[in-house]
Formats: structure tokens, C-alpha cells, sequence
């Protein structure tokens, strides 16, 4: 009976696991193979037309490497800004409790309400950003007399009306904005625990030995911040490549499919063909793996610290 007592321990887990992760994987590959209607009917087998009929499309290829340039943006972009700001809430100032509380409110905030707002200060019409545009517009006309458009703003006149959105070339930046703006504070919080793990005698001797800050950091709090650092990114990178709200929020995807990645191009083909999008889903599901493992790799997550 001893030999089952972990049971009592491991098996819940291992149902939960079961039901929530390994049954749901196996239903999305199965359903692949399947012909199923708009209205969610299983047809019968249907080999591989599925994934023939995926790669067919004439923007799978875009979306999947506008996939990839998206998580490495969003998750470089968010590993940058967390390193410096964990380094200086790591600091003792005046109102660091306050900052590091102020912090957390785009983190406790939903993505989609956050999203949405944003879509909201980006109104062509009303939008504040748009209006902090114009008005800058208008100042740099009338007191430099350069054309505001030369400069990638708005009208001096107040007649035109940028819709950031509305184009690939302006909307993807403000996508990633967003993104990194939502997942910062998280990786911040991360990688500042990690910094509380760091003897602080290890700072003593390398000041005793004469090493710059600049030394120090780069031999010393960045090779013992990597086990925080490499699982706070490899969080950001299964988050941001299944990130769903942000965009769907503020672009849907559009113009076309210019501002679709991966995860918003599988929830269009659900409204028209259940099966492709359950094989997109598995495409999905494998390029996750792919981009973790490339991710360890060259995190080399296993090489201990000396």
C-alpha cells in the first residue's frame, strides 16, 4: 500500500493534466483529418486535405513568417525594457514601492480592455493620440513653417485624419507597443526576484577587483539572472505567439491579412472550414515546440553557471 500512496498525491495532477492538455492536443489532431461542416458536423475522414488545402492558401506563408517576426519583436523588445527596469527598481529611491505598484496595473488590467483602449486613443477622428498629432501638427506649422506631413503628422489644416490602423505599415508597430506595454511588467517582476537572489558578496568582491559596472553586469548579474531570464522569455514566447485579444481587438487582422499572425488567421478559417482551422491549430501547436527548442538552444538553459 506504501508503494501507492504517492498516487494520492500525483494522480489528481495527472487527471487534471490529462483532461485540460493531453485530451484537448489529441481532439485538435484528430479533428485535422476530419471533414467537418460550418456548423461543427463530422462528415467523415478526410486524409490530408486539410493541410493541403492550409498550405494552398496564398497567405499562409506571410502569416507564418509575420508569426515569427512578431514573438521575436514583442519578446525582444520586452526582455530589453524589463532587464533595465528590474535593474533600477532593484535600486533603492524615493517611491520605489510606488512605482513598482504603478507596475503592475497594465499587468492586472485585462489585455482585451487594454487593447481596446488603445484602439480607442488611435480613432482617427477622435482618438487622443490623433489629436495630440494634430495639434503638434499645427505648432510645428505655424511656428517653424515646415509642412507637418513632412514629418509624419497630422494636417496643420485639421482636414486629414491618420488611421494608424488602417494601414500594415503603421498598425503592426502600435500592435507591438501594446503587446510589450501588457508584458513587461510580468518579465520586470520576473527578473527583479531573480536579482534578489544574488548574493550581494559576489557585488562586494567584484568591486574589491576593480571591475566597471559595466564588467559587473555583463559577468556577473546577467549569467546568474539567466534561470529567471530564460524562463520569463520562454513564458513570453508561448504567450505572445498564442496571443489572441490584442490583435483581434484592434485590427482583426486587417487590412486583408497584413496584421494577422498565426492564432488570428486559424479563428478566421474557423467561421468557413472547422478542419482547416484544426489544422492550423496543429501547425500552431508544432511551431510553438519549434520555437521553444530554438529558444533553449540558444539560451543553452542547460549550461550551469560557474
Amino acid at each position: 500500500m506504501k508503494k501507492l500512496e504517492p498516487l494520492a498525491w500525483v494522480g489528481p495532477a495527472v487527471v487534471l493534466i490529462a483532461a485540460v492538455v493531453i485530451w484537448p492536443v489529441v481532439e485538435m489532431i484528430r479533428s485535422s483529418f476530419l471533414k467537418i461542416s460550418r456548423f461543427g458536423v463530422v462528415q467523415g475522414p478526410n486524409g490530408l486535405a486539410n493541410y493541403e488545402k492550409l498550405f494552398a492558401e496564398k497567405d499562409f506563408a506571410d502569416i507564418m513568417v509575420r508569426s515569427v517576426i512578431w514573438v521575436v519583436a514583442v519578446v525582444g523588445l520586452t526582455v530589453l525594457i524589463s532587464l533595465a527596469l528590474a535593474q533600477l527598481f532593484n535600486q533603492r529611491f524615493p517611491g520605489r514601492k510606488v512605482a513598482r505598484w504603478a507596475l503592475i496595473a497594465p499587468w492586472a488590467a485585462s489585455v482585451l480592455m487594454t487593447a481596446i483602449v488603445f484602439k480607442w486613443m488611435l480613432d482617427p477622428e477622435v482618438g487622443v493620440i490623433n489629436l495630440i498629432r494634430r495639434d503638434l501638427g499645427t505648432f510645428v506649422h505655424d511656428v517653424f513653417g515646415v509642412d507637418p506631413r513632412s514629418l509624419g503628422l497630422l494636417s496643420a489644416m485639421g482636414g486629414e485624419a491618420a488611421d494608424q490602423l488602417g494601414q500594415a505599415s503603421t498598425a503592426m508597430p502600435w500592435l507591438v507597443f501594446v503587446a510589450v506595454f501588457v508584458s513587461v511588467p510580468f518579465t520586470t517582476y520576473a527578473l527583479l526576484a531573480g536579482l534578489a537572489t544574488i548574493p550581494s558578496e559576489v557585488y562586494e568582491a567584484a568591486r574589491m577587483d576593480g571591475a566597471s559596472r559595466l564588467r559587473t553586469y555583463w559577468s556577473i548579474t546577467l549569467p546568474l539572472l539567466r534561470p529567471a531570464l530564460t524562463v520569463a522569455a520562454l513564458i513570453n514566447v508561448m504567450n505572445v505567439f498564442n496571443s489572441f485579444p490584442i490583435i483581434w481587438a484592434m485590427t482583426r487582422g486587417q487590412p486583408g491579412y497584413d496584421t494577422a499572425t498565426s492564432t488570428i488567421f486559424m479563428y478566421i478559417l474557423k467561421n468557413s472550414d472547422i478542419g482547416e482551422s484544426a489544422a492550423m491549430s496543429v501547425v500552431n501547436f508544432g511551431m510553438v515546440i519549434v520555437l521553444t527548442a530554438i529558444f533553449l538552444k540558444v539560451s543553452r538553459w542547460k549550461q550551469e553557471v560557474a
